[in-house]
């Protein structure tokens, strides 16, 4: 196995990283390869949260996180559902309002697509 160091600029807004041991080809940008998540940096405003009622955050963990992304950015995407183009998300709650509370336009996001069944499980 290879260890290496991937350094990107902040103003980097997504990218996808693939790699084979056997140089066969993967898929092309933004592909997620076989069709496995991708990240990306999405609008919050386009994210729906359908359970957001359900419970309260903790505002001392959503100070915290406040006061870790604005020093050294988001470490942890948030994993959303993108259900025929609408985006769905249903953790990352605490850095969701972290990021709302902050004013910041957009959050990274690691997004799987999924059928409408697959949104109807996770609303169960």
């Amino acid at each position: 196995m290879a260890n290496f160091v991937l350094q990107v600029p902040k103003t980097l807004r997504s990218f996808s990283l693939s790699a084979t041991s056997n140089g066969a080809s993967v898929g092309g940008p933004q592909s997620g390869g076989n069709g496995g998540p991708v990240m990306v940096e999405l609008p919050l405003d386009q994210i729906r949260r359908p359970l957001m009622r359900t419970r309260a955050n903790d505002p001392h963990k959503v100070k915290e996180l406040m006061d870790s992304i604005e020093e050294i950015g988001l470490q942890v995407p948030i994993d959303v559902l993108e259900v025929d183009g609408v985006y769905y998300g249903f953790s990352g709650c605490h850095r969701y309002e972290a990021h709302q509370r902050l004013g910041l336009p957009t959050i990274r996001c690691k997004v799987r697509r999924g059928t409408k069944e697959t949104l109807r499980h996770h609303l169960r």
